[in-house]
């Protein structure tokens, strides 16, 4: 199930997210961010009116999540956003980034969002065709801007019109 983010997920995407912190690239945060941290993240994209979505397996269980964050401040890119979809480890690979893109994809439809955009640490197979699968196409790479686990990173971002 696919559902608006409440309190009582925090926990559960503060504990995902904090996997990718300290296990892998897909962030380039070093230091494992707090509940507190969290909530202040959510309460600045409702602010925006924008959405963050949480997804739940038949158990009951937060496996994944996936929000929308304004593109840049200045008023001339309000109708775009960059979109962001974390997953449990565990529940990787089992349609869940798909299930949150679809209604994360939808709901940014009915708030005249226009272009979506999404960041990617490179290499990353799985992200790059969960974002081609959904209609973006791939806009810029960039090589050794971010370092992190000592070594440079590259990042690519992937672009879509709704």
């Amino acid at each position: 199930m696919i559902r608006v983010i409440q309190n009582k997920d925090l926990a559960a995407i503060t504990d995902i997210y904090n996997y990718y912190i300290s296990s892998t690239t897909a962030t380039f945060e070093e230091e494992n961010v707090t509940t507190l941290t969290m909530q202040g993240r959510v309460d600045k994209v409702h602010t925006a009116n924008l959405p963050w979505l949480v997804a739940e397996n038949e158990s009951g269980i937060v496996v994944g999540y996936a929000y929308a964050t304004k593109w840049r401040e200045r008023f001339a890119y309000r109708f775009s956003v960059e979109v962001t979809v974390y997953l449990s480890p565990e529940h990787e690979k089992q349609g869940y980034g798909s299930l949150l893109y679809d209604a994360l994809f939808t709901e940014l439809k009915t708030r005249s969002v226009h272009t979506v955009i999404g960041g990617i640490t490179l290499p990353n197979p799985a992200s790059i065709a969960l974002h081609e699968k959904f209609g973006m196409k791939q806009v810029a790479h960039f090589k050794e801007v971010g370092f992190k686990f000592d070594n440079w990173q590259d990042t690519g971002y992937w672009q879509g019109v709704l």
